[in-house]
């Protein structure tokens, strides 16, 4: 496996603006040097480069989104500190980042893009969320504008196919449910399931792959199936109808912080203390377990692939030193991350590094060639046995993760549910 040691970024936070035409994607130019040749994307110039991210920086989402942001300007911040990226075409560029917020809106995260367009944006990367990317997926691809690494696990942005501009970088949820659903089914001990999910790609990708998983495990009963709109204030109603159902484990796929926060305190008010799942994004410490109260709980499970500086196992870890420095340096993030959004998205600039390392031409064409060539990437702070593979269609760039079980501070790896 490639080691990539390196780290750092730059953030410009602009306001959003009206609609701009997205025709204007279709302006090239020159590449400056070239003398007619290679024409280069808007963008990118002979010195640097410019990204845009849409996420939530204000609202219920707004700690894991500030993070997608703060991770990916941390990487390049050290990066353009030590003289910036030599590209493959021989020049050394800066990397600029331009930050939007869409606050979870997927209207604004439309509009959010068309603004990028409007700003000469070369790739869209990093931001959190399935409705707020998937809002501007079509006019990505008709535009030609690079969506990629962005965090959200629809496996619909690794479709080549079906997106030609987009990747994903975090783990398809079908991934991340069937890891856990493998997990219990081996366990050889009997379990009644409760299940809640968001009515979204997003719920119902974990389940598909929690199900699938579980098909034929006679030790696996599902006793309880209960839905939820991203829009609710509160899931009481469906915590009390699941926690009826006598299951010993609870299957809850929820994107909401202060929801999963409430569902933690709520289910031990009524009674209800079951082992937990809790998908990736929705599973920290500190800001999520702490204060619902899960001590309390005989288990709370979840999957990574990346070291949690939290965890006394890495506290003097190179990687996350270099990091928990990047950060507060140029990430503008001086305290402990709270969500694992600001080390993924650290992970998404050593890729983006690594794919700016081989694009020979300026053109946003070569920069997916380069993107999509990527393997065995041990990229900064990713776990043993996990790295960057970005040439498996129908996965984003990361795909292989670990079951964790959280000890009352951090997580250490599952071996065994139990």
């Amino acid at each position: 496996m490639k080691s990539r040691k390196k780290s750092g970024g730059v953030l410009g936070i602009v306001a959003m603006a009206s609609i701009a035409a997205l025709s204007l994607t279709g302006c090239t130019r020159t590449a400056p040097g070239e003398g007619g040749g290679t024409t280069a994307a808007p963008g990118i110039t002979d010195s640097a480069i410019t990204l845009g991210v849409t996420t939530p920086l204000s609202g219920a989402t707004a700690g894991p989104g500030t993070c997608t942001v703060a991770g990916v300007q941390a990487y390049f911040g050290s990066v353009n500190a030590a003289g910036g990226v030599k590209f493959g075409d021989g020049k050394t560029r800066t990397v600029n980042i331009k930050a939007y917020d869409d606050a979870y809106d997927p209207q604004k995260s439309l509009s959010n893009f068309q603004q990028m367009v409007s700003d000469n944006v070369f790739a869209v990367t990093s931001g959190l969320g399935t409705p707020t990317n998937r809002a501007f997926r079509d006019a990505a691809i008709s535009a030609k504008v690079p969506q990629v690494l962005v965090m959200t696990g629809d496996p619909l942005f690794s479709d080549r196919e079906e997106s030609p501009w987009q990747l994903g970088f975090v783990p398809i949820y079908q991934n991340e449910g069937s890891a856990f659903g493998e997990l219990l089914a081996k366990s050889g001990q009997q379990h009644k399931v409760a299940v809640l999910y968001q009515n979204d790609d997003y719920g119902k990708g974990y389940v598909e792959g929690f199900k699938e998983a579980v098909q034929g495990a006679s030790n696996v009963s599902i006793v309880g199936e209960q839905t939820y709109e991203a829009t609710d204030t509160s899931v009481d109603a469906q915590l009390t109808q699941l926690a009826a159902s006598g299951a010993d484990v609870f299957f809850n796929a929820m994107s909401i912080t202060p929801l999963v926060i409430a569902s933690l305190q709520k289910a031990q008010q009524i009674g209800w203390k079951p082992s937990w799942f809790l998908p990736s994004n929705t599973s920290s410490p500190t800001a999520i377990l702490q204060p619902g109260g899960a001590a309390a709980y005989p288990g709370i499970y979840t999957v990574s692939f990346a070291k949690a500086p939290q965890s006394p196992e890495f506290a003097q870890n190179e990687d996350v030193v270099k990091f928990l420095a990047d950060l507060k340096q140029y990430g503008n993030y001086p305290d402990m991350p709270a969500f694992p959004h600001c080390m993924w998205s650290y992970m998404v600039g050593a890729t983006l590094e690594e794919a700016f390392e081989n694009m020979t031409e300026p053109t946003r064409e070569n920069f997916m060639t380069a993107l999509r060539d990527i393997k065995g990437l041990q990229a900064p702070l990713m776990l043993e046995g996990t790295a960057v593979d970005t040439t498996v269609d129908g996965q984003p760039a990361v795909s292989s993760v670990l079951v964790q079980k959280y000890n009352g501070r951090g997580y250490a790896t599952a071996e065994n549910f139990g």
